[in-house]
């Protein structure tokens, strides 16, 4: 054992320690190698600069190396848009309705009918577009009731704040819904004032000196189609007197396909306040055809060519009857008054021009009649067929109303045609 210990001591021992492979880290290495170099320096004493690779910036060596070298300045963001651009953005929340949620059923109560909607001051959008088309208008939404939040985000988000948002089943959007394939997102809007809405700049810019007046309308279907033909013919403004439909009723609306928020619209008046919202020299005419007096006034050319109402004279309008009354009790003759037919093809737009419409169960008012005189106004014939009824009310506002179009557009090009030759 002696000899082994002498052994051991005597054994020559290395000048440094060995390091053994093992003691090493290799991640230190490895993070060496994938270091780029900021500079190489060649054998010859040629120093090259190596440029950064994309998206790196090269490191400041006098800032790594003192210790109390001052940190750069970030360059200050850009502000940003008050308008958030996405809806994470904006922040929006919305409530998903619990089973036995009653909001939608009492809102729908109160927007689908009449009394309940005049006295709330609040109407029903429903579908994208419209509601859309509401929005751009300026008109001001209380509650959205929709399905899918994909159809909220395709609404304008800065108009979505302060607006509540109830996510509900779509069942219960199509249990309320008067689309035969509901579109998945009801609105509940602010009844819409005509003095505070936008309208198109392109709709204003093609507006006419042509006025719409409704008269007895009471069919919905009817006239939300003669509110699309008054924007599409550029009609400056529809007035709807009491006794027609509410322009605002969701079956109207339906028919309207947007035509609410490109035209403005007044709606409930009195005849008494009718004159104060048309301008200065405007003419009422009055597309009634089918009276037993227009009958009476039309001209034996106009009779030969079948243009007259096909409706039996047996169905006289209100005033008509009225009148037999009062022929009985002794009454004057001459309290109806008397309006010139005029064939709706000629000229009748020489001043602004206002139309009235009549429905289809009691035509045109007697009072109509009295505006249409007072002003210098005539009756307006659309030839029918003999033996053929007569059109209905939307069809007859299409026509009237394209007609005075044409025929405002034909004078504006004989004008500039005139100037041209002088």
């Amino acid at each position: 054992m002696a000899i082994l210990v002498r052994a051991w001591c005597l054994a020559p021992r290395p000048l440094l320690p060995v390091l053994q492979t093992w003691d090493l880290d290799p991640r230190r290495w490895v993070r060496a190698l994938r270091r780029s170099p900021v500079k190489v320096v060649f054998p010859s004493g040629q120093v090259v600069d190596r440029k950064p690779g994309p998206g790196k910036q090269p490191r400041k060596a006098a800032a790594e190396g003192s210790p109390h070298a001052q940190p750069l300045k970030q360059p200050s963001p850009a502000p940003q848009s008050q308008t958030p651009s996405s809806w994470e953005e904006s922040g929006l929340r919305y409530d998903k309705a619990l089973p036995g949620d009653r909001r939608l059923s009492s809102v729908m109560t109160i927007v689908k009918s009449r009394p309940f909607r005049e006295k709330q001051g609040k109407i029903l959008l429903e579908g994208r577009r419209l509601i859309a088309d509401a929005l751009k208008a300026g008109a001001v939404p209380k509650v959205f009731f929709f399905s899918r939040v994909e159809y909220l985000k395709e609404l304008p988000v800065d108009k979505l704040k302060g607006v509540s948002l109830i996510k509900v089943k779509f069942e219960d959007i199509k249990e309320w819904s008067d689309l035969v394939t509901p579109q998945g997102i009801m609105g509940i809007f602010a009844k819409p004032d005509h003095v505070k809405m936008t309208f198109p700049e392109t709709q204003l810019r093609h507006s006419l000196p042509l006025i719409l007046i409704c008269d007895n309308l009471r069919d919905p279907g009817n006239l939300g189609t003669i509110l699309r033909s008054a924007a599409g013919a550029g009609c400056s403004k529809v007035l709807l007197t009491k006794g027609c439909v509410d322009a605002w009723e969701p079956k109207v609306l339906r028919a309207g396909m947007g035509a609410h928020f490109q035209v403005p619209i007044i709606n409930n008046l009195d005849w008494e306040t009718v004159p104060n919202y048309l301008p200065n020299d405007t003419r009422v005419y009055v597309a009634d055809n089918c009276g037993l007096y227009a009958q009476a006034q039309i001209s034996s050319k106009a009779i030969d060519h079948g243009w007259v109402c096909g409706r039996q004279l047996s169905k006289f309008h209100k005033y008509e009857e009225e009148e037999e009354e009062d022929l009985e009790t002794g009454a004057s003759e001459g309290w109806l008054p008397e309006l010139e037919v005029q064939s709706y093809d000629l000229d009748w737009t020489e001043a602004p021009a206002a139309v009235v419409i009549g429905g289809e169960t009691h035509g045109v008012s007697l009072e109509s009649l009295q505006l249409a005189e007072s002003t210098g106004g005539k009756r307006l014939l659309i030839p029918v067929v003999p033996g053929v009824d007569s059109l209905n009310s939307a069809m007859a506002a299409s026509v009237l109303l394209f007609e005075g179009r044409r025929q405002l557009r034909l004078r504006v090009e004989h004008l500039s045609r005139d100037r041209r030759y002088r």
